[in-house]
């Protein structure tokens, strides 16, 4: 009679804490998938289906992934949103601002400058306003 031997046991591992996702990537399916082939029994292999079924899971796991990543690169791009094309469009237009200490003014754009701020606007009068700023854009008079 074999007996088992209490080292394999549930109860005697010790306890990890995983901080992890539970969410599954196609890194841990890969992980299962080789463990899976490594553990079969030898007289009784996986059927070629589940393999190329479970090939096919990772394959549209793996596609998923990289859509989810380029999705996610091209929302970072899209919510930016700022650029300084976007902003060029202000060139020649007289616009009306207001800023933080309740100051407002006018002026026609002469130029578009991106500072470590974020994008300024340069008036023909050779102030500076940020974009944040602006309450209004016009048609100039000219």
């Amino acid at each position: 009679m074999t007996s088992i031997d209490p080292a394999l046991l549930l109860s005697n591992k010790p306890s990890t804490n995983n901080t992890g996702s539970s969410n599954l990537g196609k890194d841990e399916f890969l992980k299962i998938l080789m463990t899976q082939l490594q553990n079969q029994d030898p007289l009784n292999p996986m059927e070629d289906k589940e393999f190329i079924a479970q090939m096919a899971q990772f394959s549209t796991l793996e596609q998923t992934t990289n859509m989810a990543s380029m999705l996610e690169k091209f929302i970072n791009i899209q919510t930016q949103g700022d650029s300084i094309i976007k902003y060029s469009e202000m060139i020649g237009k007289q616009i009306e601002w207001k800023d933080s200490n309740e100051e407002t003014g006018t002026g026609i754009v002469k130029s578009v400058k991106k500072s470590d701020t974020g994008f300024e606007l340069e008036l023909e009068n050779g102030s500076f306003v940020s974009v944040d700023n602006i309450i209004k854009v016009s048609k100039s008079e000219s």
